[in-house]
């Protein structure tokens, strides 16, 4: 039996990595050139300084991204007997967390400000021997940031969505966050420059409070890999539908009687075990579960790390009814046409 102790991506998404890998990279520029231009044009604005703050933190993802990037495929020693896909699920905690330590700073600081009723002065500047108001050249420095963030977000999530990589996705938030957070202080200069001193703490409040949401949100979701959840779809909105269609695609074989698969993610890629009932009878028992465990790896690249035992029967728990929907099993149909049976899971305890 072939021992999978190193994981590869198929050519046509190892492509696809190797783009991420790039769009990381000048993600890193981007970020530097906005941090530099911000810190030339950030004056008393706290919309402002929002802005250049979250330019600089937008810094720790792609970081993330390039260090499990090189740690990721590394092969299993006798420290690290599973590998290091780990390091992928690690890199999105830490994305997830410069995400909400982010949204939280500007929530406070500008909630403080806004309290205290500062009004924030934008005086006037001279360039190139001309003097004008400093808050057009805010404007045009965060909206020369706006583009490039919209750009570089949009096709990461697409990315993401691809290689399963909720680093890559994490990223991509960051970048919305980005572009919304330039778009606020865009509107906090104008709303200073007509006089309402309140619009620049508003705007930097308002959109300090969406990114909260988003790192909350991604937090959880990086927590929970690390605990070992039910596999998820990249952005956590909903269960990952692949286990229950390897369940079924394993229950249609004439010589197994029922089966149950447990699977976690470990960055890019699905481990876990998979318990089959075999018929009575079954003959060349041990060909049929290598044969049976090289098929289940064939139907989606994910699958990396299955173990496949065979045993006399598969108890569930008493009742049920206390999981949350999504993680309850479902009625299967029987491949000889019986009746539908409930997916069941061993009791551990």
């Amino acid at each position: 039996m072939k021992v999978y102790d190193r994981f590869e991506l198929p050519p046509e998404k190892a492509a696809l990595h190797r783009r991420a890998v790039r769009l990381e990279w000048w993600t890193i520029g981007f970020f530097l050139v906005a941090v530099t231009l911000l810190a030339f044009t950030l004056g008393q604005s706290q919309a402002m300084k929002a802005a250049w703050i979250e330019d600089m933190l937008g810094l720790v993802p792609p970081v993330a991204f390039l260090v499990a990037a090189r740690f990721r495929n590394r092969r299993p020693n006798p420290r690290f007997p599973y590998g290091y896909h780990r390091s992928v699920s690690i890199a999105f905690l830490a994305g997830s967390v410069a995400l909400l330590g982010l949204g939280g700073y500007v929530v406070y600081d500008s909630a403080v400000r806004l309290l205290a009723r500062e009004r924030p002065p934008i005086g006037l500047v001279e360039l190139f021997g001309h003097r004008f108001w400093l808050g057009w050249l805010m404007i045009a420095v965060l909206f020369a940031t706006m583009v490039p963030a919209i750009l570089l977000g949009r096709i990461k999530q697409r990315i993401a969505r691809q290689l399963h990589d909720k680093v890559l996705h994490a990223d991509a938030e960051m970048n919305r966050a980005d572009w919304l957070t330039a778009g606020a202080a865009i509107l906090g200069v104008l709303g200073i420059g007509a006089g309402l001193w309140w619009a620049d703490a508003v705007a930097a409040l308002v959109i300090g409070g969406d990114i909260v949401r988003d790192g909350v949100r991604t937090l959880r979701s990086a927590v929970a890999n690390l605990v070992d959840s039910r596999p998820r779809v990249v952005d956590g909105s909903r269960p990952h539908p692949l286990p229950d269609e390897l369940l079924t695609a394993v229950r249609d074989h004439d010589w197994i009687a029922d089966a149950w698969l447990r699977l976690r993610e470990e960055g890019h890629v699905f481990v876990g075990e998979l318990l089959v009932v075999p018929v009575p009878g079954t003959d060349r028992l041990v060909e049929r579960l290598e044969d049976l465990g090289a098929r289940v790896r064939d139907l989606d690249w994910r699958i990396h790390d299955l173990v496949v035992c065979p045993v006399t029967r598969i108890e569930g728990p008493a009742d049920d009814r206390d999981r949350p929907d999504d993680d309850r099993a479902q009625p299967h149909p029987r491949p000889d046409g019986g009746p539908a049976r409930r997916a069941t899971g061993v009791r551990t305890g």
